[in-house]
């Protein structure tokens, strides 16, 4: 595993998914329904919160504080990636 920056992508997000908040999605329908809001697929602002502190974890910084307050899974990687890539 290396320690370069490199961007969320929706099949990790799918996997952070099950993993941080027990919730199973298809990475390709994640990635058909981008833009459909958290809720629908059963991902509460906990779980969201959870997957924020596993990324944080595994990329060894703190992300905006916004991105547990993301609606969707296209706002969630864009803002996340958006942070990795600035460092900001």
């Amino acid at each position: 595993m290396t320690t370069d920056v490199t961007e969320v992508t929706v099949e990790e997000l799918a996997a952070l998914m099950k993993k941080a908040a027990g919730v199973t999605v298809d990475p390709q329908e994640l990635e058909r329904r981008v833009d459909t809001p958290f809720g629908e697929f059963g991902l509460d602002s906990l779980g969201l919160l959870g997957i924020v502190g596993e990324l944080e974890n595994r990329h060894g910084r703190a992300l905006p504080t916004d991105a547990e307050r993301c609606k969707s899974p296209r706002a969630f990687l864009d803002l996340v990636n958006g942070a990795l890539t600035t460092g900001a």
